[in-house]
């Protein structure tokens, strides 16, 4: 379970110097970086995590899950391009800290996980409670169905290595929309994707670089 942790002047200072990292692999977005500066990175990780929190990489949380490297994380939402108030459909809940950077660029975000430990982690340990009551609400069920109750979503990002584009989350996204996924059934390699639904249905499809990714699974684990 994770504790109360301080978010000292040292914590800040690694924020910055990891933001100033992430520019010079690309990243220009303006509010995503201003997001991830915001947010304390530490406070999603156990605190034996505490000094290398900020290193530019991927940490175990279990449940055979990450927390994805920060590049990644503002490679995602720079390329999803959220705009203050859009809905949008997170699958792959984990630590909830990329829900927290859609939250904090002022997305109304509708994240579900499919790993029961990791789902009922959030409800009584999420460290931001508080401050995204109101902008993140959390669902323990299977990504690949969604959320047709609460769709359409302007945005819909896949947070694990999706074997192909599901049907599904395609119907749920709003004409305009756009869907962010790591994309493959390699183990070692997906290709970041983004998928924009044309006024009239069609599907356009840009292809970016290679990432790692735990896979996507269907249905709900009750441990891991």
């Amino acid at each position: 379970m994770l504790r109360k942790q301080e978010d000292s002047y040292r914590h800040k200072g690694l924020r910055r110097i990891l933001i100033e990292e992430i520019k010079e692999k690309g990243i220009t977005n303006q509010g995503v970086l201003k997001a991830m500066e915001n947010i304390p990175r530490h406070f999603f990780l156990d605190p034996a995590f505490d000094k290398i929190a900020y290193e530019d990489r991927a940490f175990q949380i279990g449940a055979g899950q990450t927390i994805s490297q920060p590049y990644t994380v503002a490679f995602q939402t720079e390329l999803l391009d959220v705009k203050p108030f859009e809905k949008v459909l997170e699958i792959g809940t984990g630590s909830v800290y990329q829900a927290s950077v859609l939250a904090e660029i002022g997305a109304l975000v509708f994240t579900i996980e499919r790993q029961k430990e990791l789902y009922d982690r959030t409800q009584i340990s999420y460290p931001l409670m508080k401050k995204y009551a109101t902008k993140i609400k959390f669902f323990y069920g299977d990504g690949f169905e969604g959320l047709p109750g609460f769709a359409p979503f302007d945005k819909i990002l896949i947070t694990a290595a999706a074997p192909f584009v599901p049907e599904k989350l395609i119907a749920q996204l709003k004409p305009g929309g756009k869907m962010v996924l790591p994309l493959g059934e390699q183990e070692d390699r997906q290709t970041m994707t983004r998928i924009t639904k044309l006024a009239d249905g069609t599907l356009e499809t840009e292809s970016f670089s290679d990432f790692v990714f735990v896979p996507m699974l269907s249905g709900k684990a009750t441990k891991a």
